[in-house]
């Protein structure tokens, strides 16, 4: 089985530093996909070191209002450093006692962490021979490591590059539910400053995903 932590790779790691690696080359499209899923995970399953910031702070969108918020992130990097960044991540996921966001299924479906949601992504991982890193300390349910299950399904992080059907049938079970909402708190908490344009870029994927799926 293949660990799950952070971001897609050929080895999962809650270390959020490794590239892609498809197992077999995607088409274009697919990995601006992957890549997409990748950089949310990298941001939100830790906060940047000053490394990973400064590729953010290289990042360039269109005029479409994904590419903008793309462009706005870069910009929140720029005028940032890691240390303030990883503060604004504590008091968003993290706090003391609880941050102001739970980025869990669990939570956000049923008011609880570790609850059903939680148990059902353990049985789908099985199904589809994915582990959990032990170093990868949340519940698998985590936001961040949902984006990066998604980033790997597509570019074949887990071996071969997922079918769209497997992709699909994930993103409807786990993601869509709650995913959206999640983002759309992200770009209104009162904590959020680097992290705004981080919910808008989510809720944006999140919205094009849903599109495309229904479309196929």
């Amino acid at each position: 089985m293949v660990g799950v932590g952070a971001i897609a790779a050929r080895q999962y790691s809650s270390s959020a530093e490794q590239e892609l690696a498809p197992a077999e080359p995607v088409a274009e499209e697919d990995r601006l996909r992957a890549a997409a899923y990748a950089l949310l995970a990298r941001l939100l399953v830790r906060p940047p070191t000053a490394e990973s910031l400064d590729e953010v702070r290289g990042l360039s969108g269109d005029q479409s209002d994904l590419g903008q918020a793309y462009t706005a992130l870069a910009s929140a990097a720029a005028s940032r450093d890691a240390e303030t960044i990883g503060r604004e991540y504590h008091d968003l996921f993290i706090g003391v006692g609880r941050g102001e966001l739970l980025p869990y299924a669990s939570y956000y479906l049923t008011g609880f962490v570790n609850g059903k949601p939680l148990a059902a992504l353990r049985s789908t991982m099985r199904d589809l021979g994915i582990a959990r890193d032990p170093s990868f300390k949340d519940p698998e349910d985590h936001i961040g490591a949902l984006m990066g299950i998604m980033a790997g399904l597509i570019s074949g992080g887990f071996g071969p590059p997922a079918t769209l059907a497997t992709q699909r049938s994930f993103f409807d079970a786990h993601v869509a539910p709650w995913a959206t909402h999640l983002f759309g708190d992200l770009e209104t908490a009162k904590s959020a400053a680097f992290y705004r344009p981080v919910g808008t870029i989510g809720r944006l994927l999140m919205e094009i995903e849903e599109t495309a799926f229904r479309m196929t």
